[in-house]
C-alpha cells in the first residue's frame, strides 16, 4: 500500500477548513477530480472515512475531526522544516493575496518583483477589491493576506503596519484654480470625484459636505479609483486621494494640489493575516512592509 504523502494531508485540510471540493481545487490549483481522488486514496490507506459528502456539502465525521487538528500538525511541522533550512527557495505553491486599489496604483508593482525575488517558485494570485470585501475573503480563507486599509471590523490573529497614507485634493491644470486657498464653495462648483459609498473616505467628505448646507454639492463615488483619476486628469470633476495614488500625475504635470484646509483622515494600511499561515506568508508581510515604507519615505523627500 501506498504511503500517506503531504498532499493529502494538505487536500484534507483545505476541504475541511474551505468546506467544499470545488474550492479546495480551486485553491490548490488542480481539479475537483483531483481532490476527490486524494480523499478517497487517504480514507482507503486510514481505512476510516474522513467526510460525508452530500450534493457538493463536506461535513467531517467524528474520526475526520479528531485527524483534522493531526494533518494540521503535520503540514505545520513540515514548514517549519522548510523554513528552517533558511532557504527561500524550498517555498512552493501559491500566494492568495488581496490588494486594495490604492496599493495596486501605487506600490504593487515593486512589491511583486520583490517578492518573485525572494521567493521565485512561489505563485501569485491576486485580488484587488475594496477593504471590506477582502476582510471578507481573508475569513472565508479565499486569500491568505490582505494589504488593505482600516477600520476593521474583525481582527486577524497576525498584522503588520504598512504606513499611514495622508490625502490630498487634486485638479486639472486647466481647472485654473493656482495656489489661492480655496473654499468649498470653489471646489463644488465642479462634482466631486471620490470612494465608494460605504468607505470611510467617502463618509467623512459627505460628513464635511453636510457642514456646508447652503452649496450644492455632487458627489460622485466610484468603486474604480484608476477611472476616478483619469477623470480628474480630464477636468471632469476635483478629487480627494492619497497622495500615493496621484504621485505620477503630480510629477508630471497632468493634475496639481488643490490649497483646500481639509482632507479625511489618512488611510492607515495593514497586511493582515492568520497564525495558520505558512511561513513564506509571514514573509510576504513582512516584505509588504518594507516596501510600504520605502514608498512613504520616497513621497516625503
Amino acid at each position: 500500500m501506498a504511503r500517506i504523502n503531504l498532499k493529502q494531508l494538505e487536500t484534507f485540510v483545505r476541504v475541511a477548513e474551505l468546506g467544499g471540493f470545488r474550492r479546495a481545487a480551486e485553491r490548490l490549483n488542480t481539479t475537483q477530480s483531483n481532490i476527490s481522488a486524494r480523499i478517497a486514496a487517504l480514507e482507503t490507506q486510514l481505512n476510516r472515512k474522513l467526510m460525508d459528502r452530500d450534493a457538493g456539502l463536506v461535513r467531517l465525521t467524528p474520526f475526520g475531526e479528531n485527524m483534522l487538528s493531526k494533518a494540521r500538525q503535520v503540514l505545520a511541522a513540515m514548514d517549519e522544516f522548510v523554513a528552517g533550512a533558511d532557504n527561500d527557495l524550498l517555498f512552493d505553491g501559491v500566494l492568495r493575496l488581496g490588494v486594495t486599489e490604492m496599493i495596486a496604483h501605487s506600490w504593487l508593482v515593486p512589491y511583486l518583483s520583490a517578492l518573485k525575488k525572494q521567493f521565485p517558485n512561489i505563485d501569485v494570485d491576486l485580488m484587488v477589491d475594496l477593504s471590506a470585501n477582502l476582510s471578507d475573503a481573508l475569513f472565508d480563507r479565499s486569500i491568505d493576506l490582505a494589504l488593505q486599509s482600516g477600520p476593521f471590523g474583525r481582527t486577524t490573529s497576525q498584522e503588520r503596519p504598512l504606513g499611514s497614507f495622508p490625502y490630498i485634493w487634486v485638479g486639472a491644470p486647466m481647472l485654473g484654480f493656482g495656489d489661492k486657498e480655496l473654499t468649498w464653495g470653489d471646489l463644488a462648483e465642479r462634482p466631486i470625484l471620490t470612494h465608494a459609498r460605504g468607505t470611510l473616505p467617502f463618509t467623512q467628505i459627505s460628513a464635511h459636505t453636510a457642514k456646508n448646507p447652503n452649496q450644492t454639492t455632487r458627489l460622485v463615488p466610484s468603486t474604480n479609483m484608476s477611472a476616478c483619476i483619469q477623470m480628474t486628469v480630464e477636468g471632469l470633476g476635483v478629487a480627494c486621494l492619497p497622495e500615493s495614488m496621484v504621485r505620477q500625475e503630480l510629477s508630471n504635470g497632468k493634475l496639481v494640489a488643490l490649497n483646500y484646509p481639509w482632507c479625511p483622515d489618512a488611510l492607515q494600511f495593514f497586511a493582515r493575516f492568520e497564525d495558520t499561515s505558512p511561513h513564506f506568508v509571514r514573509q510576504a508581510a513582512d516584505l509588504a512592509a518594507k516596501v510600504s515604507w520605502a514608498n512613504l519615505d520616497a513621497g516625503s523627500v
